[in-house]
């Protein structure tokens, strides 16, 4: 019999295992906030509140907290992971690089920021997500092109940025107006991975180097080529944001009036809450998060799915796909999804209609080759969780008494062989008896 403590300790687990992400219904998520300092809970809490009114569960800890715990019993804790301890040596409890790794391969969310204090720690969890930060701790990323104007100074290091991945799916239907302020540093995109991309790009204009030194030699980062923040989206569709800035979400920044040098536009208020807010529902899956469901298929004229098929059969192909909108599931509409009918490679290749109802569908013919064959989706789309879906079936040749009696191509043949006979009749019957 189980003692009386792992009894409790199960039943307290067990609401925080059942209100786990699910991509059947992506709500009631549970996020852990590492931070280096109390302090960030209230500085930032523009960002923090945004997160709570959609309907995320916060737990707050400083990053050496002892009692720190991703999983319990083989069960994660949280759904998703949020790293607002830049400076932090080592983590508490029993969390470590490794750690975070294994909770991103578990098909886990997390946002991770930096600024000029980023300990190994840190870089070395970016590292492994394909971002490398300047290997020059004391380096900022400079501008003195487009950098901000703030009451009548401007600091060289507070970037005002406008060079935005241009997706509706990651940062929203709404065209961002005013520049994002940006503290921080820069990195750059491992060329070994594909996977990842830069959201906010520096300008041509920027570098990156110490504000407080003279340049003795050139900058290693310079340019587009440096990313101020960047995402990453797993092949299990885990998404990760790494930003070179924590200032950029604080309230300070949040709040501020920015004017580019040398431009007259002045706005009220920076973007950085519209590009925060908006990337972050990316991230946690309120959008760009598809499913697809009743996969299908089906002989021309018939409703159930057999078993096996016949070379030339004729036959239909039915997928439903849709989209999470942070409520509900919508359809989801597109004109590039695509059916193959794969043996080794791909035999037959469609694109799928649409009703506009989030229903797919189209019809082929089986090709004549016999063996055994995949239905299979394969759709990655920027923005959006890619699908994989694949379904077996065999093809089968005609069978002895299925093929037809007399075949049309065959007709010259068949003509040819009653001519030889009558031609030897002729040719014997004028044998015999020509004198």
């Amino acid at each position: 019999m189980p003692s009386l403590s792992v009894l409790v300790t199960v039943l307290t687990l067990l609401p925080f295992v059942c209100l786990s992400f699910s991509p059947e219904s992506p709500t009631h998520r549970r996020l852990l906030v590492l931070l280096d300092d109390h302090s960030l809970q209230s500085s930032h809490s523009i960002f923090f509140h945004s997160l709570i009114s959609r309907g995320y569960d916060l737990d707050f800890k400083l990053a050496e907290d002892p009692k720190i715990s991703l999983q319990r019993y083989g069960q994660y804790l949280y759904d998703g992971l949020v790293l607002f301890s830049p400076s932090a040596h080592s983590f508490g409890g029993a969390l470590d690089v490794q750690s975070v790794l294994d909770f991103v391969d578990a098909g886990h969310d997390l946002i991770l920021t930096a600024d000029a204090s980023a300990s190994d720690l840190i870089r070395s969890i970016a590292k492994q997500c394909g971002v490398n930060f300047d290997e020059d701790s004391s380096a900022l990323v400079i501008d003195h092109t487009n950098y901000a104007v703030l009451e009548t100074q401007g600091d060289h290091t507070l970037i005002a940025s406008d060079d935005f991945i241009q997706s509706d799916v990651i940062l929203g239907k709404k065209k961002l107006e005013a520049p994002v302020l940006f503290k921080g540093i820069a990195h750059s995109l491992s060329a070994s991975n594909s996977l990842v991309l830069k959201v906010l790009s520096a300008s041509p204009s920027a570098y990156s180097a110490n504000p407080n030194a003279r340049l003795s030699h050139p900058p290693s980062l310079t340019g587009s080529a440096i990313s101020l923040v960047s995402v990453l989206q797993a092949r299990n569709n885990a998404r990760v944001l790494i930003s070179g800035s924590t200032d950029m979400f604080s309230n300070e920044l949040f709040r501020s009036a920015v004017q580019k040098v040398g431009n007259s536009n002045k706005f009220e208020k920076s973007g950085n809450e519209q590009f925060v807010t908006e990337l972050s529902k990316w991230i946690f899956h309120e959008r760009g998060h598809l499913k697809a469901v009743n996969v299908r298929h089906n002989k021309v004229g018939e409703n159930n799915e057999p078993a096996i098929y016949r070379i030339n059969d004729d036959l239909d192909t039915h997928i439903e796909i849709y989209e999470w909108s942070g409520k509900s599931w919508e359809p989801y509409v597109a004109n590039d999804v695509q059916v193959q009918f794969f043996m080794m490679s791909p035999f037959v290749l469609k694109t799928l209609e649409t009703d506009q109802k989030g229903q797919y569908h189209t019809s082929f013919k089986v090709p004549d080759v016999y063996g055994v064959f995949q239905f299979k989706v394969d759709y990655h789309r920027l923005g959006y969780t890619s699908l994989s879906l694949s379904k077996q079936i065999p093809v089968r040749p005609f069978r002895h008494n299925e093929y037809e009696r007399f075949i049309p191509t065959a007709f010259p043949y068949y003509g040819a062989s009653f001519t030889t006979m009558v031609g030897f009749f002729i040719f014997s019957i004028v044998f015999m008896y020509h004198k």
